[in-house]
């Protein structure tokens, strides 16, 4: 059986449309004012939907050393307890043979979307680089430099050796406005 025939044996029984005109008339939207603004809000373009990060100029850092940062107002506690891994870690990402393009874009997206659903302690993968191109750590380096351009990045650290070591970095991440709202309600 060839493909016409299958196609039809498949088509037998099928009636054809009696009209070929399509309605394409505007009619009333039955959507409410809130489901209507819900919609826009939906499909419209956020501002923090734009990827700022940069592939400019990057500063090389040393494959083995260990990277870090800290905002100013960070408790010291809480960032002695990052860099201890002293954290769950809620999310993890791995970088390993990404482009220096799909990475900017994963690191991106991955920070949003942990931001957006409150996960505040992650973890990337970026590797060492011992051998990358077109200079050792490669990776890593655009790693430090794009988390430090992202306003949700609170603090990052290497990881400890059973977490990655020195190829993994934590990463703290600011409280959504979700939880932020609810812990002022529970400590009000």
């Amino acid at each position: 059986m060839n493909e016409d025939d299958l196609f039809k044996a498949e088509m037998a029984g099928v009636q054809p449309i009696k009209s070929d005109k399509a309605d394409v008339g505007k009619k009333e939207s039955s959507l409410t004012l809130a489901q209507k603004a819900a919609q826009q809000a939906a499909t419209a373009t956020k501002e923090s939907d734009i990827n700022p990060l940069t592939m400019s100029d990057v500063e090389p850092v040393n494959p083995i050393d260990p990277i870090e940062f800290c905002r100013p107002g960070v408790q010291h506690g809480v960032y002695r307890n990052l860099r201890l891994g002293k954290y769950d870690i809620e999310a993890r990402i791995d970088l390993h043979g990404y482009t220096l393009e799909k990475a900017l874009d994963e690191v991106y997206r991955f920070i949003a979307d942990c931001h957006r659903y409150g996960l505040r302690t992650v973890s990337i993968t970026h590797g060492k680089g011992l051998n990358s191109k077109p200079f050792p750590a490669f990776l890593k380096s655009y790693t430090a430099k794009w988390l430090k351009e992202i306003p949700e990045v609170m603090a990052y650290h290497s990881c400890i050796p059973r977490h990655g070591g020195t190829g993994s970095v934590y990463v703290l991440i600011q409280k959504s406005d979700e939880k932020k709202l609810a812990n002022s309600r529970k400590y009000q």
